[in-house]
């Protein structure tokens, strides 16, 4: 062809795919804003993240999202793949067809050849949730390689970040050599625990915010499993060694089921708790709140088939009445598993605290600790703190449109957040401790049917308030941190459109109780620290505590980790995470609200993620390791 004809035709290809790209950049505004600004833009759920928060994701991300992760129920089933795809090019920025989907395949990979992962007696361990079937998120002296003398030196040894995350929501575990972490895009992590250099990564079908929990392969002597979920409900086990997929099993029907809390293992058993995200569907007038009901699976751990599997609500939804949009209403649904369950390996025992009821009636599980048989599934009792707690994120609206699908119980939202601590008293006896959103703390028998032995409130409560993931304790106290974060509203009318802005409110909440194991009686109180001088921020300490011998670790939205004394609560190190990071693999990465899982502490190093883009939070993506001295 003559150049007097290739130049027309160039100019001609350039203004088609300039076309091309105007058109789609349209597409993605005009559906974002039919079909995904009611939630991210007027923030009527403070569960969605805002516009800001999404632009930081990678367009992958979004699309996965929208395929097969959380939102696929809610708008993404509803979408063809070119509508998706413009939705998630107009929000991040970026285009799918020149952003390198393998990234961060050769990031910060270790060096060949590699140390071999193994696990000998007594490496350094911090197992699943809370380092241990029991929950109470302590480390001894001997396996966290820290003392309190330590603890005033630690130091940033290295930053791992994850790439195209608004989130870092995934608490890092640790055994032997080796740190298995989860990620907002669904990428599972194995570094080296020595310098955070990648030795393999899994791609799940959606975001993994679960702790892993590993666990030796049945009939093998030496080869291990890493169990963990995903946001669109899947429940996956790997191969320790190099991450290769050994099963996958789909927990729960619903389309918006998903797995929050982490796993656990027991013999030849993994066991599921299984959420939902069916309460943040209820902002649809038009959506049929709802069928959703809580459960816990126990898998088989070598192949992933079901053994067992129990309803929390065990009657089936009905048809109830027409909300005020018309739209047919059900129930009973709700009592969501958000935690990982707490075993008791002696009387083959387990625990789980459930949530809310979504929709009316409201059934006499939710908002419950219940007892199962750990071969079986069968209930052995339930108590509920909390009678009558129907609610969704429509209830916490101001416009009746909106507002359609909330239940007439119109209750507190006062789920269980976080797991039951199984401890023992000085006399011997078992007791398991539970925190709830209300503000309350309650020590309850597991031995006569969860009779309670004594009750102390440490909060105010709420939908954001109260206790959110979780308490530590050692063998004398718990130790609990207090959310009561605070949001503030306001309304504007632009273009004929009610804006609605929530912003966190920087001096309310937070907050840290010690309490006796023994009578709930209260040795300490160390209160929150004000960040008035920082933007989008709250003192609130949602996230879960951690606690070694004569420290306890809590972090707060306003981005710090602080070291507390055992004895009497005052401050031993205080670290700032709200900042960029030069990290490990090489990808951009920043600090910000501290919220959800705790840190972990194991061989001498500390771990922490930072990054909450939820309730107003700050965003970030990185996980940060601490020693001695950076060492």
């Amino acid at each position: 062809m003559k150049s007097s004809v290739l130049l027309p035709c160039l100019v001609l290809a350039a203004m088609v795919q300039t076309s091309v790209r105007t058109s789609s950049a349209q597409q993605g505004i005009d559906l974002y804003k039919q079909r995904c600004a009611i939630c991210h833009d007027a923030k009527t759920s403070d569960r969605a993240p805002d516009h800001a928060a999404l632009q930081l994701m990678s367009p992958q991300s979004i699309v996965r999202a929208l395929e097969t992760g959380s939102m696929r129920a809610i708008v993404g089933a509803e979408l063809t793949p070119s509508e998706r795809e413009s939705i998630a090019e107009y929000l991040t920025g970026k285009s799918l067809r020149t952003e390198n989907v393998e990234s961060e395949k050769n990031k910060g990979t270790c060096p060949k050849p590699a140390l071999p992962f193994s696990v000998k007696p007594g490496a350094p361990e911090w197992n699943g949730w809370g380092g241990g079937s029991s929950n109470r998120r302590f480390q001894s002296t001997r396996l966290a390689g820290l003392s309190a003398v330590d603890v005033p030196h630690l130091k940033l040894k290295w930053a791992f970040g994850f790439e195209g995350a608004s989130l870092a929501y995934s608490q890092p575990t640790i055994i032997g050599n080796r740190v298995f972490v989860g990620s907002e895009n669904g990428k599972v992590f194995a570094l080296d625990a020595a310098s955070g250099c990648t030795q393999w990564s899994f791609q799940a079908d959606a975001g993994v915010r679960t702790a892993i929990i590993l666990g030796r392969i049945m009939g093998e002597t030496s080869a291990h499993a890493a169990y963990f979920g995903d946001q669109g409900g899947e429940v996956y086990a790997l191969d320790a060694a190099n991450g290769r997929l050994l099963w996958k099993t789909h927990a729960d029907s619903h389309p918006l089921a998903k797995i929050t809390g982490a796993l656990q293992l027991y013999g030849d058993r993994v066991y599921v708790p299984v959420s939902s995200l069916e309460e943040v569907a209820a902002l649809n007038p038009g959506y049929e709140c709802c069928r959703f009901r809580g459960s816990v699976l126990a898998l088989d751990a070598s192949t992933g088939a079901v053994d067992w599997k129990t309803y929390l609500i065990p009657d089936l939804p009905h048809p109830t009445r027409k909300s005020t949009a018309g739209t047919q209403l059900w129930g009973p649904s709700g009592a969501a598993v958000w935690s990982s369950p707490t075993l008791d390996r002696k009387g083959e025992v387990l625990y789980v605290g459930t949530g809310d009821s979504y929709s009316d009636p409201p059934a006499d599980t939710s908002d419950a600790i219940v007892a199962l048989r750990m071969d079986s599934g069968k209930i052995l009792w339930v108590k509920q703190l909390t009678k009558g707690d129907a609610s969704n994120v429509a209830c916490l609206q101001h416009d009746p449109g909106i507002r359609a699908n909330c239940p007439e119980a119109d209750g507190p939202d006062f789920d269980f957040g976080s797991s039951p601590i199984l401890a023992s008293l000085p006399d011997g006896r078992s007791v398991l401790v539970v925190a709830q959103k209300s503000g309350l703390v309650y020590a309850l028998d597991p031995e006569r049917g969860g009779e309670l032995l004594w009750q102390v409130r440490v909060a105010e409560g709420g939908s954001y308030g109260g206790v959110q993931w979780g308490p530590a304790s050692d063998d004398e106290n718990l130790y609990v941190a207090v959310s009561d974060a605070a949001i503030s509203q306001s309304a504007t009318l632009k273009g004929g459109t009610i804006q609605r802005e929530k912003t966190l409110r920087p001096d309310k909440g937070g907050g840290l109780f010690a309490l006796r194991l023994s009578n709930g009686e209260k040795v300490w109180y160390a209160p929150p620290l004000s960040c008035l001088n920082r933007a989008n921020c709250s003192p609130a300490q949602s996230s879960a505590v951690s606690v070694i011998p004569g420290v306890i670790f809590s972090g707060s939205l306003d981005g710090h980790l602080r070291a507390y004394s055992t004895g009497d609560g005052r401050i031993l190190w205080d670290f700032d995470t709200v900042q960029d990071f030069t990290t490990v693999n090489g990808v951009a990465a920043r600090g910000g609200a501290l919220d959800g899982p705790g840190p972990t502490v194991a061989g001498g190093i500390l771990y922490t993620n930072s990054g909450y883009a939820r309730f107003g939070g700050m965003p970030g993506n990185v996980l940060l390791a601490f020693s001695v001295d950076g060492k």
